[in-house]
């Protein structure tokens, strides 16, 4: 077995079980790569491990920071880069769990430190863009980056281009060489866990319904007392919920809301997790636990 093994998929996959099984046989310690349980408040709608699996495995990035703390995807690429990279070095096998596509890239492939944003910079772009045309934006991403601007056609990444140079001095195509992520460096094997969309659906719903019995309205309740951050905020159940709560349907309508956005999360999910060849799919529908973990054991 490589010492670093990545579990990814959709949501509601079973990642997390399979996840805490495949550690406890091989002696692992899991890294999260799931955004939605860094949050310490929420466990009901975020499906975080529950606590025989904390106090059974040792996880990491798992319920360390508040929903009112602000938490972006270069401080994970660090901390948990330097995480997996300390466990490597003490013979420490690692299995990395998690639905969270751009952090999982972060962690593969590295990420340079952004060079921030500035919110008057990219406006007076966007006026150029709908004056000028994007073709004009192009033009100037051509001039001070001609890398970068042979890949990026959208306007958004255009603009972002742009932006990093305006600010920095220097192209972003030389920025992303300061990235350095663990694919390459260490041996990584990454398996996908895949359902037949029916099935998937079928297991969304129930999970959500399954949410509502176990208290999912009063654990928002109590998270809407917290200033939340942007990225807490967008947690799937806080907004469907609040909706609830101030009245503006029912339980049922709420339900459905939360059941057809995490559908779609799914979908985003799996486009970006099939676009990268290196990961290995098992089908998993027809299997059990234990055989879905001989799989990835003889991967």
């Amino acid at each position: 077995m490589p010492p670093i093994i990545f579990i990814v998929g959709a949501t509601a996959t079973g990642k997390t079980e399979v996840a805490y099984e495949l550690a406890k046989q091989i002696n692992a310690e899991i890294v999260s790569c799931d955004s939605m349980v860094f949050y310490k408040e929420p466990g009901i709608i975020t499906s975080k491990p529950p606590r025989y699996m904390l106090d059974c495995v040792k996880h990491h990035f798992v319920g360390m920071i508040s929903v009112e703390d602000t938490y972006n995807i270069f401080d994970y690429y660090v901390s948990a880069t330097n995480k997996i990279n300390d466990l490597f070095k003490n013979n420490i096998p690692v299995v990395v769990c998690g639905g969270s596509g751009l952090y999982v890239k972060a962690l593969l492939d590295g990420i340079f430190k952004g060079a921030g944003q500035d919110a008057e910079l990219r406006k007076k772009l966007e006026e150029q863009a709908q004056k000028y045309g994007k073709e004009h934006l192009h033009e100037e991403l051509n001039k001070v980056d001609p890398q970068t601007a042979g890949k990026v056609k959208d306007l958004r990444r255009i603009i972002r281009a742009l932006e990093v140079f305006y600010l920095t001095g220097i192209p972003l195509s030389q920025k992303k060489q300061e990235a350095n992520g663990l694919w390459g460096n260490l041996s990584i094997k990454i398996f996908g866990l895949n359902f037949k969309r029916e099935k998937l659906y079928e297991r969304i719903n129930k999970r959500v319904d399954v949410m509502f019995e176990n208290g999912a309205i009063e654990e928002v309740k109590g998270l809407l007392k917290f200033s939340l951050s942007n990225t807490a905020g967008k947690i799937i159940g806080i907004k469907e919920i609040s909706g609830y709560l101030k009245g503006e349907y029912n339980i049922e309508q709420a339900k459905e809301l939360m059941k057809k956005n995490t559908r779609n999360l799914a979908k985003r999910q799996l486009t970006w997790f099939r676009a990268d060849k290196r990961i290995s799919w098992l089908d998993v529908g027809n299997l059990e636990l234990e055989e879905i973990i001989v799989k990835i054991r003889g991967g």
